[in-house]
């Protein structure tokens, strides 16, 4: 089973008259990247969030989003009226002063640490359950999205991997039409340039095998195959985190590929080295949204 690093997940509880909102959503990511938008009243419980989150999301970039409402619509803050009037009349003078432009003041005088006045006392307990029992449903909500999705990109990668499986099947017709048309271009360029009779036609095989071993494909189709179905069993792996490790096959994968088409001297093993790259091409587009 594989996890998209893709994922969304809310929730909403009550505690007391307050509605607490919970959003978390993680979207692909070569790294981990947590980012969390709380109330200044529940930065103590920012780690314990944070640790919460991490450890059932893993990988990817998250945002976590919390909010905290009142029947009347307002928040869990109040506004030191008296400072920001202090504020507001010394910033205006000194714009009359310096024959500033007048611009709006508000938004920067709401963030001068003290005008906006927070809850001092610590959060009660009732409170942090209740807050961590909505961030652990949207933590839920968000792993269901990712198997949800997993399950769709599972599908779709086998699909593009039996693609390949196919298309390296059929090289083989075109590999023994391939030889025999080197063999003929060979045995027609010495008639004409050096002449038939002077050619040794023990010589002319043992040069014509060495030519030939440059452009033998066994090798590379044993590892193709080989590849294919390691990123198969990663597949079916119990492990989470199989991103990187999928990742890396395909791009295994990928030299195979391109060393069989270096080496074709073929153009219909090209078109089928086409179809392969472009398969391979979006095999690498979905393992880098997997976990």
């Amino acid at each position: 089973m594989i996890l998209s690093m893709t994922g969304f997940g809310r929730s909403v509880k009550q505690w007391n008259e307050k509605t607490i909102t919970v959003e978390i959503k993680s979207l692909n990511s070569k790294s981990t990247d947590l980012k969390v938008r709380l109330p200044q009243r529940y930065r103590e419980k920012e780690m314990d969030i944070r640790t919460l989150v991490m450890t059932q999301a893993e990988r990817g970039k998250i945002e976590t989003s919390i909010d905290v409402t009142t029947p009347e619509g307002g928040i869990d803050y109040s506004i030191n009226k008296t400072l920001f009037k202090q504020y507001y009349r010394d910033i205006k003078e000194l714009s009359d002063e310096l024959e500033m432009p007048q611009g709006d003041f508000i938004t920067g005088i709401l963030r001068i640490q003290g005008v906006v006045d927070v809850p001092k006392n610590g959060m009660p307990d009732g409170e942090w359950q209740v807050l961590k029992s909505a961030v652990q449903e949207a933590m839920d909500q968000l792993v269901e999205f990712r198997t949800t999705e997993g399950k769709a990109m599972e599908i779709d990668l086998r699909e593009r991997i039996s693609n390949i499986n196919q298309f390296l099947r059929e090289v083989a017709p075109y590999e023994e039409e391939r030889i025999n048309k080197v063999k003929q271009r060979l045995q027609q360029h010495l008639d004409d340039y050096v002449g038939k009779e002077n050619v040794d036609p023990g010589r002319f095989e043992q040069e014509l095998i060495y030519y030939l071993e440059k452009f033998d494909l066994n090798e590379e189709k044993v590892r193709l195959t080989q590849h294919c179905e390691y990123f198969l069993q990663q597949l079916e792996s119990n492990k989470n985190q199989k991103g990187r490790k999928l990742t890396f096959i395909g791009q295994e994968m990928g030299r195979e590929i391109n060393t069989i088409g270096s080496k074709a001297n073929s153009s219909n093993i090209q078109h089928l080295v086409v179809k392969m790259k472009d398969e391979l091409e979006k095999v690498k587009e979905q393992a880098a949204n997997i976990l």
